[in-house]
């Protein structure tokens, strides 16, 4: 049974929609457009004389072929939207892979977001030109400084030796900034090749490298009355190649208490304080603050995300404590437990025989490190245990107690660190503003 037509729908459209061999039975019969109410007769409607059969005829043709072709034009639109629609989802699932500079670096591209099965070994991130030259002035003004501080001690000491040495050191701090100077114009000028920043910056970051040590060799007459623990580490520039590492490894651990002091305003992120890399697992033991995260602990890639609050230029005690039995852990901030969890990487034992370093995040056994990652601020009394400190013996560190304990694993001694691309030693200040 046909289906009722809506009120003002012309009968030719009627015609149009039915069988062609329908329409073709009427013969020579008139056909003229009429509309009908919805309640009106069909039968009944009296269409006035129109034109002849023929040109009817036409009509009809022209029209179904016209909606032919729009049907057909249609189908082309549809296809044109799909494909375009799918060329913008590829677009914008590319626009968010490149905004996350994480994510990108697994397996040759980037360290995982925590908690992620996601491979961190990848390729190293290098700063703009500008920000180079940037960064090795500051490093040049902090040498420059030290040098100062050299040039003080001299005089209230008569060593000969000790003054021609800082003349030499002078000499190639001036020659340094030349180079630098000498960027800054190619740089204006339009005619830096980038082919050549590698072999020219690997140059400038071995001489710096070189000049550091022996400005520390020199400094080395200034601590005879230091205590061996009573220095800290600056790593003043995002870089690469700016890093500390421990002379010795872990041992195969079952619980460890890690504490140190640590000052930094960097944003986003003060970057990775330690990372502790065994044959196998970059991330066996990592302390990161990356990106806009929360600061976290990973061990053997497994993650719990620390209540820390200690970005804001200001010397700072914190300590993580963990033992595998149901991988229970415990966060200390300025002497104070400010957070406490479970089911980190339990019933897993630290592993022996890694490499401990400061300053940077490892994708590779040592090595392998992204400045995007990398630790900007300052670090002391850095020391590990093979157990769970109580929350007296944390206090005690916090509060710089003459009864305070070293690791007995790793103790903060500057025999015990070898430093590399810049990074320096200086006396260390907060304690003796506490005590």
């Amino acid at each position: 049974m046909a289906a009722a037509l809506p009120a003002g729908v012309p009968l030719l459209l009627a015609l149009l929609l039915a069988p062609r061999g329908r329409a073709q039975s009427f013969g020579q019969t008139r056909f003229v457009c009429t509309s009908v109410p919805l309640d009106g007769d069909v039968c009944a409607a009296t269409p006035p004389g129109a034109g002849s059969a023929e040109e009817l005829k036409s009509t009809v043709l022209q029209l179904r072929e016209a909606v032919l072709q729009q049907k057909e034009t249609i189908m082309n639109q549809k296809e044109t939207i799909r494909e375009l629609t799918a060329k913008l989802g590829r677009c914008e699932s590319q626009s968010v892979l490149d905004a996350l500079p994480g994510e990108s670096k697994g397996g040759g591209a980037g360290r995982r977001q925590p908690g992620f099965n996601k491979n961190t070994m990848g390729d190293l991130s290098r700063a703009p030109a500008a920000e180079t030259l940037s960064q090795l002035g500051q490093t040049l003004q902090t040498l420059k400084t030290r040098l100062e501080n050299l040039e003080q001690f001299s005089r209230m000491n008569s060593s000969g030796q000790t003054t021609n040495l800082k003349d030499i050191l002078q000499n190639k701090i001036d020659d340094l900034e030349k180079q630098v100077l000498s960027r800054v114009n190619s740089l204006e000028e339009g005619k830096f090749n980038p082919k050549n920043e590698s072999e020219e910056r690997g140059k400038i970051e071995s001489t710096l490298t070189s000049l550091h040590q022996r400005i520390s060799d020199l400094e080395k007459g200034q601590k005879d009355n230091r205590p061996p623990d009573r220095f800290q580490l600056t790593f003043p520039l995002r870089t690469n190649y700016m890093y500390a590492k421990v002379k010795k490894s872990l041992p195969e651990m079952y619980a460890f208490s890690v504490c140190m002091w640590i000052k930094s305003s960097a944003s986003p992120g003060m970057g990775t304080p330690f990372s502790y890399a065994v044959p196998g697992q970059a991330n066996e033991l990592v302390l990161i603050e990356w990106g806009n995260n929360p600061m976290e602990i990973l061990i053997n890639d497994k993650v719990a995300k620390l209540p820390f609050v200690i970005n804001d230029g200001k010397w700072h005690h914190i300590c993580v404590t963990w033992t595998t039995r149901d991988g229970v852990w415990e966060a200390y901030q300025d002497g104070t437990q400010t957070g406490s969890g479970e089911n980190l990487a339990p019933y897993h034992p630290i592993k022996p025989q890694g490499v401990l370093v400061l300053g940077q995040e490892q994708d590779t056994l040592g090595g392998g490190f992204d400045a995007t990652q990398a630790f900007v601020g300052e670090l002391a009394h850095f020391n590990v245990w093979d157990r769970k400190l109580s929350p007296g013996e944390v206090y005690g560190l916090a509060t710089c107690s003459s009864k305070a304990l070293s690791g007995n694993v790793i103790a903060w001694a500057e025999a015990n660190i070898d430093i590399y691309g810049g990074a320096t030693k200086w006396t260390f200040e907060a304690c003796r503003q506490l005590n």
